[in-house]
């Protein structure tokens, strides 16, 4: 009896000391490690491209295309100013790019196109004739509640489509466009660019369909040490669903230095779990836009 009762209590023992090592911190790791040099291997969507005027003569459609390829790019969401060199390059290669139609054309710029006459009429127009997949990306650089019927027109050719707006602000207009209509469906441009990780946390946490673009955000997230900055690994990882790499070729520059920035995409992604960088790398932007993204679109139109 005394000997059954024993082996009950070592097989007892066994059990309990396996079950805590099954939950501890290293078994839960354990498979889940970063995806590391395997990163290259996976595709990006490059969810914050312009193809502007200046860039036209200097990197022509063809050449954005083979840009696209050697850094194993294989689709991106595209607006202009014009909206004309976003509908080049989606006639050039259509299974590429997602084209989104961006308010800026004229005298109509960043600081000024809400209060541009003519603005909903030519918007309307821009989104009957081509098949825009977004509204943006348009900058709110200080909030004018005086555009609030705009603002809601906007927002109801976008529900209209269900697309989404592309927004370049800090937090408080993002959160005043929820406050026009709460099913409004926005990508957050560059993550707010100046706003802290806490913020952009806050905001992300407070609005639970909100998407977020990480464009010229890499220098941010992957510190001086080689590391991913604690501050944004929480909102990397909490928000896994909701993010998307992009480029921001917003100046010639950028698409000189084409390679670097996706390849410092690639190098904040290599220190994530393998399902966390595809999300942000790609899958995202396939359960965003409805497309299917794979490597073999590389070389492709």
């Amino acid at each position: 009896m005394i000997r059954t009762q024993m082996r009950y209590i070592v097989v007892f023992a066994y059990m309990f000391c396996a079950g805590i090592a099954s939950h501890s911190p290293a078994a839960a790791d354990e498979g889940h490690g970063p995806i590391g040099e395997a990163v290259k291997d996976i595709p990006i969507f490059d969810a914050h491209i312009h193809y502007k005027e200046p860039a036209w003569d200097r990197y022509p459609v063809e050449s954005i295309i083979e840009l696209m390829d050697r850094n194993r790019v294989a689709m991106g969401l595209v607006s202009s100013t014009p909206d004309e060199g976003t509908i080049r390059l989606w006639e050039y290669a259509p299974n590429r790019i997602v084209p989104e139609l961006r308010p800026y054309h004229g005298a109509a710029g960043s600081s000024n196109w809400t209060k541009a006459p003519g603005m909903e009429t030519y918007l309307a127009e821009r989104l009957e004739k081509y098949p825009h997949e977004g509204i943006g990306e348009f900058h709110i650089h200080r909030l004018d509640t005086s555009d609030e019927a705009l603002f809601r027109s906007v927002i109801d050719m976008a529900k209209a489509r269900d697309v989404h707006l592309h927004v370049h602000s800090g937090t408080e207009p993002i959160r005043w466009l929820y406050g026009l209509d709460s099913d409004v469906k926005i990508i957050w441009a560059h993550a707010g660019l100046g706003e802290p990780p806490g913020a952009i946390y806050d905001l992300m946490d407070a609005f639970p369909t909100l998407h977020a673009d990480t464009s010229l955000r890499e220098g941010a997230i992957q510190g001086a040490d080689g590391e991913i900055d604690p501050a944004w690994k929480k909102v990397i990882m909490d928000f896994q669903d909701r993010l998307m790499v992009g480029s921001d070729t917003w100046v010639n520059g950028q698409w000189d230095r084409y390679a670097d920035i996706i390849e410092s995409n690639r190098s904040w992604l290599s220190m994530l779990p393998r399902d966390v960088a595809e999300k942000i790398a790609y899958k995202n932007a396939e359960r965003v836009f409805g497309r299917s993204i794979s490597m073999d679109q590389i070389g492709r139109r």
